[in-house]
């Protein structure tokens, strides 16, 4: 299969597969090698030898460089098993190439400000978030204790943790989300229930049994109102 050409309008420069020599002055093995009039010569007798390498990879950084640089190339290599030339990185001049870094530098730097401002910002929500979360539960269960209130409600509300307190029901406060996450607590610190499951009891009966512990604390915790299904 014949190579596929590249279409792109550009100075080429390629990374030969065989140990070539330039066919000017003669010198060699080349790492790269610009094609003219049909024979291989070096950057220096191509006339671009004083333009530097960047590797593919960094889109920002090349495109800033390559638009900066009066003279650039394109580095490509052959792969065989593909039959076409693929692209390895350009060649830049090395005045375009730290103007580009720069920039590029500036924008990260910029990015990495406004993540920080932005993590902040999360924080913060977050903190206020789980306090609402700790007042709903101590609405709804004056009884329980303030330390497992905060310790429900931090559980609950980690942002991305998928918990209840994450859910659109549980951003809005709603009683079901609220009693949901009580519930669980209860579940898996004041009842065996984690080890029934680890001991291959299946998960509705593991409610079952834990059952009358959990209805009990949270009777404990809401007193004089009605039992809740857990």
């Amino acid at each position: 299969m014949a190579p596929t050409p590249l279409t792109r309008k550009a100075l080429l420069a390629i990374q030969p597969l065989k140990r070539r020599h330039c066919a000017e002055c003669r010198g060699g093995p080349l790492s790269l090698l610009v094609v003219q009039e049909s024979e291989p010569r070096c950057l220096d007798c191509a006339d671009l030898g004083h333009l530097v390498f960047l590797p593919r990879g960094d889109t920002a950084l090349t495109r800033r460089a390559r638009e900066g640089s009066a003279l650039s190339a394109v580095v490509v290599r052959l792969n065989r098993r593909q039959g076409r030339y693929e692209r390895q990185g350009v060649l830049v001049e090395e005045a375009a190439l730290a103007r580009a870094e720069e920039r590029c530098l500036a924008d990260a730097e910029a990015r990495a400000r406004r993540r920080a401002r932005d993590a902040a910002r999360r924080a913060l929500e977050d903190v206020r978030f789980t306090a609402a979360f700790a007042k709903e539960i101590r609405r709804l269960f004056p009884g329980c204790p303030e330390e497992r209130c905060l310790a429900i409600a931090g559980h609950a509300s980690v942002r991305g943790s998928g918990r209840v307190g994450r859910s659109a029901a549980g951003r809005a406060l709603s009683a079901s989300a609220v009693t949901a996450a009580v519930v669980a607590a209860v579940r898996h610190t004041e009842t065996p229930y984690d080890r029934l499951l680890m001991s291959g009891v299946p998960r509705g009966e593991a409610r079952r049994r834990i059952a009358p512990a959990v209805e009990a604390t949270l009777r404990a915790w809401r007193p004089g109102q009605d039992e809740l299904a857990v």
